[in-house]
């Protein structure tokens, strides 16, 4: 399904969902053989989003050339977490490893000590890519319309190689609108839809700070991790 004009409604979002927000401001997924040894990744939730991702997993900085949706309960519990990559405030970008079919099926945050971190979970196939970059004043893609956002920047977060759900066979996950209460830097994680190939999310924030993009899998996540 593709628009051949601006649409009114991007699949997954409608336009009235952001103007009237509150205003304050597919290759197939790795799967490694098991030993007994060997531990299945978690979701952050679980607060095991720790795994340090392969060197090809890496995010390229500018300068280097569901209805599951939560809040990380578990933020408590993840001591001894250590932010993954290398975080600076450069715009990142990544190609999707083809062909890749995913759907962002959840998203998450939570507060650990010394950063924050959300977390887009997908089902599908291959590897997500990705586009990230700060902005005041973030627009829906296709149709430019601006989005509202709590916090006094945004961090633009756009997945590629995503599909429609329907696609896969499945339901709409229905990723909700996230506002964390757990006195972090993140304000609320908003999903703008999906449009060609491309899944928007904007991410509002109290202030810019440095910040890393990686891939996990077991299952499939490009975690965002935000360092003071």
């Amino acid at each position: 399904m593709y628009f051949t004009r601006f649409p009114r409604t991007i699949y997954g979002v409608g336009m009235s969902a952001l103007i009237d927000a509150p205003r304050s401001p597919r290759r197939r997924a790795v799967a490694a053989a098991l030993t007994a040894s060997t531990l299945l990744l978690a979701s952050c939730g679980t607060g095991n989003d720790t795994t340090q991702p392969s060197p090809s997993q890496g995010s390229l900085s500018a300068s280097e050339g569901t209805a599951a949706d939560t809040t990380d309960a578990s933020a408590k519990n993840g001591a001894g977490l250590t932010p993954l990559g290398n975080a600076d405030i450069a715009m990142k970008t990544m190609r999707p490893r083809e062909p890749s079919e995913l759907v962002v099926t959840e998203m998450r945050t939570g507060s650990h000590e010394g950063f924050d971190r959300v977390v887009f979970e997908m089902k599908g196939e291959g590897d997500p890519g990705w586009y990230a970059d700060y902005t005041d004043h973030p627009s829906q893609q296709a149709s430019g319309n601006p989005i509202e956002y709590h916090g006094a920047t945004a961090l633009t977060v756009n997945i590629d190689g995503t599909v429609y759900p329907f696609d896969l066979g499945i339901e709409d996950p229905v990723l909700n609108r996230l506002t964390p209460t757990d006195g972090g830097n993140i304000t609320d994680v908003i999903s703008v839809g999906t449009f060609e190939g491309r899944s928007q999310f904007i991410i509002g924030l109290n202030k810019k700070v440095p910040y890393s993009v990686q891939v996990l899998h077991e299952p499939t996540r490009l975690v965002i991790d935000l360092v003071p």
